[in-house]
């Protein structure tokens, strides 16, 4: 039976992303959305956090978990799962066959790509569903969409109005660097975050 394992995982990471879209900006391949999965490369499920004692109890316990912003599935469909650190850095694979988490060193050099930090945000940034009108000319294709975030205690924070997106470099402070946008900037801000908050991912090609 384990000789088929491999196999199976290989077509299912074949399939996912023979539907997936994807973009080449520079020398890299990025998703055009926001990470989905609610398993790992492995099959292994992660685990829904809902409530924010459940969501507190997971990033207390450094345990994997995932949710939907204000735990509704149709912002899913808009945004994708937000994802805490645990289930990002799980040696078990959040990102499928063929793609990785980003380094703060390959978020770096898309916004570099992009004309650098304080140009590359209008650029990534989606032309709808920005707050105040702070949509942007999306020149990229990267259509980075205000997902929100999840704070560690469980509550949610800027839907319509910042994305949030992880890296799978720590910052040497015990948090981890994110690619942020803000509807009121057109910049791709370099930022740290904490572990156990929830937050977009998107995936590079390998």
């Amino acid at each position: 039976m384990k000789n088929y394992i491999f196999p199976l995982l290989f077509l299912i990471g074949f399939v996912y992303f023979s539907y997936a879209q994807t973009v080449t900006i520079g020398s890299q391949i990025w998703m055009t959305k926001n990470l989905d999965v609610s398993t790992f490369r492995n099959g292994d499920p992660i685990p829904e956090a809902k409530s924010d004692q459940e969501w507190l109890k997971a990033g207390e316990n450094k345990q994997p978990a995932w949710c939907y912003y204000e735990n509704n599935p149709a912002n899913g469909a808009k945004y994708g799962k937000l994802y805490n650190w645990f289930a990002v850095n799980d040696p078990r694979g959040l990102a499928p066959v063929g793609y990785h988490i980003p380094s703060d060193k390959e978020w770096t050099i898309l916004s570099s790509c992009l004309g650098g930090e304080n140009a590359a945000g209008n650029k990534m940034k989606s032309t709808n569903g920005w707050a105040e009108n702070g949509n942007a000319n999306n020149s990229s294709g990267f259509s980075g969409l205000p997902g929100g975030h999840r704070s560690i205690s469980g509550k949610f924070f800027d839907d319509g109005k910042g994305g949030y997106w992880w890296s799978s470099t720590e910052d040497g402070t015990g948090g981890v660097w994110l690619c942020v946008f803000y509807y009121n900037s057109g910049d791709a801000i370099r930022d740290g975050g904490l572990k156990k908050g929830g937050i977009s991912v998107r995936c590079v090609k390998d």
